[in-house]
């Protein structure tokens, strides 16, 4: 069962019923013991970035996230939940992150208007397993204000441009990471969310 973690912020229904119509087994889950038992975890987030950890930090949800990926777990992290799976941000104040992959998140600087709202181009770097059957220059939906800084090169997989680079998926081991919605990004999402499913 790939349990998608409701801490309070997230777009759970779209991604949960993106799970049931690939026919893959998806439930929302709100409590520590339902995190342990998941065979896999989606880590969702619409909002900003302090008020998303303090949730998390008050629900248990934090430190239990965190044994399950260091014991071999997979995780998928989806826009803001993405983000929490970093170090720190300074979205509104310098806040630590799950410390699950290097980098940090900071405002998207550009001549573009922010926040960045829309369908953007793959650029793949890696093929990996999340990507499999997406072809470069396919798209994706993006809706953020804030973007991964000074992550490792190697784990970065993708990107899109928008006035600047900016890190589109990220995996490392069993932990994959993606800044758009799959879970609105029509065929694209479907297949990469397939992709997660079929890793479990």
């Amino acid at each position: 069962m790939i349990g998608i973690i409701d801490y309070g912020m997230g777009n759970l229904r779209s991604v949960e019923k993106a799970f049931q119509y690939l026919g893959c087994e998806a439930k929302i889950i709100d409590e520590v013991k339902m995190i342990r038992d998941a065979d896999a975890l989606v880590l969702p987030g619409v909002g900003a970035f302090p008020d998303a950890m303090e949730l998390l930090n008050k629900k248990g949800f934090s430190n239990a996230i965190k044994e399950e990926v260091k014991k071999g777990k997979l995780i998928l992290g989806i826009c803001l939940g993405m983000q929490l799976l970093f170090d720190k941000s300074y979205e509104v104040k310098e806040v630590d992150g799950l410390h699950l992959l290097k980098g940090e998140i900071k405002e998207i600087k550009t001549n573009l208007k922010v926040p960045h709202i829309g369908w953007n181009s793959l650029i793949i770097r890696k093929n990996v397993p999340l990507l499999k059957k997406i072809k470069n220059g396919d798209n994706v939906y993006f809706v953020h204000s804030y973007y991964l800084t000074n992550g490792d090169e190697e784990d970065i997989c993708a990107i899109t441009e928008y006035g600047i680079e900016i890190p589109a998926v990220v995996c490392k081991d069993n932990i994959f990471s993606c800044q758009f919605h799959p879970e609105k990004s029509g065929d694209v999402g479907l297949q990469i969310l397939k992709n997660f499913a079929e890793l479990i």
